[in-house]
């Protein structure tokens, strides 16, 4: 059934009622070990938004999964489907460390431009290849991108242990960076004009994440290019008799969604570890997928989205100290339910949804 929704419940009502089934079934796990899920909702809730912070903290995460998520979202416009987020962010790691470490840098206003170019050229070129492929060779994405995530891996591994490693340790990490390309956290931002929060990663990346998401706004709907790639997207032999380049289109959609991923290395390397660590990822690139299809794809969709799983990090983490029965693993089991009902088993809504609408047109015709 195709019947066309009104904007409002395909963007908000739809996904608002699959997350509540995701969190209905969620409890029922809860109630399953022998919790109290009213209670657990609680501690989730107020651990991640009931104090600044937990705030903090959920908007840290939050600002790692917008960056990921608009990454998925600008290869998802184009018709491509960019599973490589994982891969791609790890190598815009390399790529900040490398401008970081380069240059006794006497400021962070200085260093910053520099090292978003390199994060977002790293996960550009990383994201390239696949593109390539698969404009040329007609080799799927899917399967390259997830190729080249392990590939990023054993790479970083290699550059950590071997190359980038401080001499005569045994920590797989490069040494910390000057003092002059940290990012000033938000509570001394906040501090300096009489706002006092508490100490928290929260770093002046959220504010470049929204303006990313700004920026992918104008590209998508605003620019020519946008309008190409979503020409592509919806019908491929419609946008090529349209005279628009389906290689050119696929390899440019590919670097600027790498670009985007490599980015969010700005959040984590530079504006909290302040050094590249093994594994500072930590999925998030996953996570930007499920941020992407529950958020529509927009880029307000993803802030939201982003959102909701930085109150699911936070929170969950907070749950897991106040609730010991519930692990970390049944906050991943959680998550998943959220992607399960919000990906895969979106009809359930949606097609009752369809049904009903379908049904009070043919009464008003």
């Amino acid at each position: 059934m195709n019947t066309s929704l009104p904007r409002w419940v395909d963007l908000g009502l739809i996904p608002a009622l699959n997350l509540t089934l995701a969190f209905l079934v969620a409890g029922l796990v809860v109630v399953f070990i022998g919790e109290n899920p009213v209670q657990a909702l609680r501690f989730l809730v107020v651990g991640s938004l009931g104090s600044s912070y937990g705030i903090g903290f959920t908007l840290f995460y939050a600002t790692t999964f917008v960056f990921t998520g608009l990454s998925v979202a600008i290869a998802f416009h184009a018709g491509l489907f960019n599973i490589g987020g994982e891969g791609q962010a790890a190598l815009g790691g390399i790529g900040a460390t490398l401008v970081c470490l380069a240059v006794p840098w006497p400021h962070w206003t200085l260093a910053l431009p520099f090292a978003l170019l390199g994060a977002g050229l790293f996960g550009a070129a990383w994201a390239f290849l696949p593109g390539y492929l698969q404009a040329k060779r007609g080799s799927h994405v899917v399967i390259t991108t997830i190729m080249f995530n392990f590939i990023a891996s054993a790479l970083v591994v290699y550059l950590l242990v071997n190359v980038m490693k401080v001499p005569g340790s045994m920590s797989p990490e490069t040494r910390n960076f000057a003092p002059g390309t940290h990012l000033p956290f938000m509570h001394e931002m906040l501090g300096a004009i009489g706002i006092t929060v508490a100490k928290t990663p929260m770093n002046l990346s959220a504010l470049l994440a929204l303006l990313a998401a700004f920026l992918t706004w104008v590209l998508i709907w605003r620019t020519r290019l946008g309008y190409e790639m979503r020409a592509f997207g919806f019908s491929e032999p419609a946008a090529v008799y349209a005279g628009i380049d389906p290689v050119k289109i696929t390899v440019i959609a590919m670097v600027l969604s790498g670009a985007m991923a490599g980015m969010m290395a700005l959040n984590v390397v530079m504006g909290f570890q302040h050094r590249l660590v093994l594994d500072y990822v930590g999925g998030a690139g996953f996570v930007g997928i499920a941020v992407s299809l529950m958020g529509r794809s927009h880029p307000l969709g993803v802030v939201l989205a982003a959102i909701l799983f930085g109150i699911l990090y936070q929170g969950g983490a907070e749950l897991a100290f106040e609730m010991p029965n519930i692990s970390r693993e049944m906050i991943v089991v959680i998550q998943a339910l959220v992607i399960l009902f919000t990906g895969a088993l979106e009809n359930l809504v949606r097609i009752p949804m369809q049904r009903l609408f379908a049904r009070s047109r043919t009464r008003a015709a």
